[in-house]
């Protein structure tokens, strides 16, 4: 769940339904989303979600695909990330200014409303880094700490600062984190953009994933 009402920040994912479940889990999914006062809410359904032909029974219940980029690859790094960059300084957001500026940065690379303020995430397992090019904040990316893995998202950078290699030292800083903690383990969710980067730092591909907006109560 998302802290606003954009569906791709409010997601239901890891579907594995028996036959005749869907629509009570749908009823189940849309209150615990309407509860946090959100109108709509996006499906991730990976390649390995059953039943098998879930997306075609959720096309038929209304949901379209969530356009722009409706695909995406699972992908997952299990060993130190290829081509490190140097020049590059990572460090853990701490201060509320160092959360305004990746804030600011990723409201700027996603197109959204520039942000007046912006916290620490609630959840301490939750942590976002800051990538400084020249001593000035360029670029921002995310990690969600699990039991077994790191989750990757978030990961932006400044249109002026694309190319000086900040995105994979972003990377690099969380498979740093990952080991310390012993779980040495990245995973991600990609896109076009993200993709081919991912893959040459190392990532391999392990599912797809359909992505589909579910807008039950917007007008």
């Amino acid at each position: 769940m998302g802290r606003g009402d954009e569906p791709g920040w409010n997601v239901a994912q890891r579907f594995r339904l028996q036959p005749g479940e869907l629509d009570e889990v749908r009823r189940e999914i849309h209150g615990i989303v309407r509860e946090r006062g959100r109108t709509g809410c996006t499906w991730e359904v990976g390649s390995h979600a059953t039943p098998a032909d879930l997306v075609d029974q959720l096309l038929a219940r209304g949901l379209v695909d969530d356009e722009p980029n409706p695909l995406a690859v699972g992908m997952v790094l299990t060993e130190p990330p290829a081509q490190v960059p140097v020049g590059v300084e990572v460090r853990r957001a701490e201060t509320p200014a160092e959360h305004l500026a990746a804030a600011k940065i990723a409201a700027i690379a996603f197109g959204g409303p520039e942000p007046t303020e912006a916290h620490p995430p609630d959840d301490p397992n939750n942590v976002v880094y800051l990538a400084f090019l020249d001593g000035k904040p360029v670029a921002r990316a995310s990690g969600s700490f699990g039991e077994h893995a790191v989750s990757l998202f978030g990961g932006s950078t400044l249109p002026e600062a694309r190319g000086h290699g900040a995105y994979r030292a972003l990377v690099a800083a969380r498979w740093e984190d990952a080991v310390a903690r012993g779980t040495p383990v990245l995973v991600t969710q990609a896109g076009q953009m993200s993709r081919p980067i991912l893959a040459r730092l190392g990532f391999r591909e392990v599912c797809e994933i359909r992505i589909l907006l579910d807008a039950f109560d917007q007008a």
